[in-house]
C-alpha cells in the first residue's frame, strides 16, 4: 500500500482545521441569535413588570438613597455621615 504524500497530509490537515473554524462560526452565530431573541423577549417582559412598581417609593427609596451616600463617600474620600442628600430627582 502507498503512503499518503505530504501534501495531501498538510492539505487534508489545514481543511480540516478551516471547516472547523467555520462550524465554529457558524454556532457562535446561532448562539448570539438565540441570545438575542430570548434577552428582547426578557427585556420586554421586564418593562412591562417595572411600570407596575414604583422603584422610588418606601423601601427601595432607602435603599437607593444609601446606595448613592455610599458611591459619593467612597469617590469623595469622606465620611457616610458626613454626607446628606436633600433631594433625589429621577433624570
Amino acid at each position: 500500500m502507498q503512503e499518503p504524500s505530504t501534501w495531501f497530509v498538510c492539505l487534508m490537515g489545514v481543511g480540516t482545521v478551516f471547516v472547523g473554524l467555520v462550524c465554529i462560526v457558524v454556532i457562535c452565530y446561532l448562539l448570539s441569535f438565540i441570545a438575542k431573541k430570548t434577552l428582547k423577549d426578557n427585556t420586554a417582559s421586564e418593562s412591562a413588570n417595572a411600570t407596575e412598581t414604583a422603584p422610588l417609593s418606601g423601601e427601595n427609596r432607602q435603599e437607593m438613597i444609601a446606595a448613592i451616600s455610599a458611591a459619593i463617600a467612597e469617590a469623595s474620600g469622606k465620611e457616610m455621615s458626613a454626607i446628606r442628600i436633600l433631594s433625589v430627582k429621577k433624570l
